[in-house]
């Protein structure tokens, strides 16, 4: 089993998984969000903008997807910017901060289509601005997806759909854990220079297994995070499971259940994991101070 790492800040809990994803998502996204295979939880996102930014401030996602982020962040009143690999993510991503317009929501957001490993260079508009980055590194097909197996269609055997970002090789998603951490590295890195003095950089991150091995994510993210120069502040511990009547609903997702069961099949009593890390950092302070204003137009057009 993969070793773990300890963090040096009192672990708090944040209760995110009172409903499933699909319920937070129905009405505020639009139907074809469902078909990226590793979305952030929209609990999630929404209370770390609420908790880490004010009105009118800044909110960036260096790895977009289909906004989530940003469509939380405009419904809150602040202003968003994202950056997607995928052309169809971030079209999408587009599409649900439109329909957040739609709906109300009085921040603006702005999505550009290029690999984020060059950031500061694709927003050089925007450095020294963001309160807040926050982000998820992609996991791989191998973790995500929908399924439906024998129960949901009467038939044989387990069908997986929507379980790949891309088909493009240059994709994270398709590095195996060295090149996606050094190219994490990358856009962490690119990511400070956005931030201002003081900002907070946000990481939702969970453990998973493979093959029935522990691969500690979140660990390995966290020594990335302090190699870009980042400073550790929190962790806090964002539940995926429904807190009921004296009941924990886990709603773990059916890749870890299977690894859990296949563990208790060989005498290992081990459990799905039923919460996301968020990995909290700050940027030191510096004596020069940004220039004051998000740099952002008021619209959602794709870059």
């Amino acid at each position: 089993m993969a070793e773990t790492t300890t963090f040096g800040a009192t672990t708090s809990v944040w209760a995110t998984g009172q409903q499933q994803s699909r319920v937070q998502r129905r009405g505020r996204y639009v139907p074809e969000s469902m078909r990226h295979p590793g979305k952030m939880l929209p609990s999630i996102a929404a209370r770390a903008v609420d908790t880490y930014t004010g009105p009118g401030e800044l909110v960036l996602d260096p790895m977009c997807g289909i906004g989530t982020t940003l469509v939380e962040a405009t419904h809150l009143g602040r202003h968003a910017a994202g950056v997607e690999y995928e052309e169809k993510w971030a079209r999408l991503a587009v599409a649900n901060l439109g329909h957040a317009r739609k709906q109300g929501a009085p921040g603006s957001g702005r999505v550009v289509c290029g690999d984020s490993r060059s950031i500061a260079h694709l927003l050089p508009d925007l450095t020294g601005q963001a309160a807040l980055v926050l982000t998820s590194p992609p996991y791989g097909s191998h973790t995500h997806g929908h399924i439906r197996s024998t129960r949901d269609t009467g038939e044989p055997g387990v069908r997986k759909r929507n379980q790949h970002y891309s088909r493009d090789r240059g994709n994270l998603a398709h590095q195996q854990l060295p090149a996606l951490l050094e190219g994490f590295g990358r856009i962490l890195a690119g990511c400070v220079d956005l931030l201002r003095s003081g900002g907070v950089v946000a990481i939702t991150v969970r453990p998973y297994r493979m093959r029935g091995e522990l691969v500690d994510l979140p660990g390995h993210v966290h020594q990335v995070a302090q190699q870009a120069g980042l400073v550790f502040a929190d962790r806090i511990a964002c539940l995926l499971c429904g807190l009921g009547d004296g009941t924990l609903l886990n709603r773990a997702s059916f890749f870890q259940l299977h690894e859990a069961r296949k563990a208790w099949a060989r005498g290992l009593p081990i459990h799905a994991v039923a919460h996301e890390d968020l990995l909290i950092y700050t940027k030191a302070a510096s004596p020069a101070s940004a220039t004051p204003g998000p740099g952002l137009p008021d619209d959602c057009e794709l870059e």
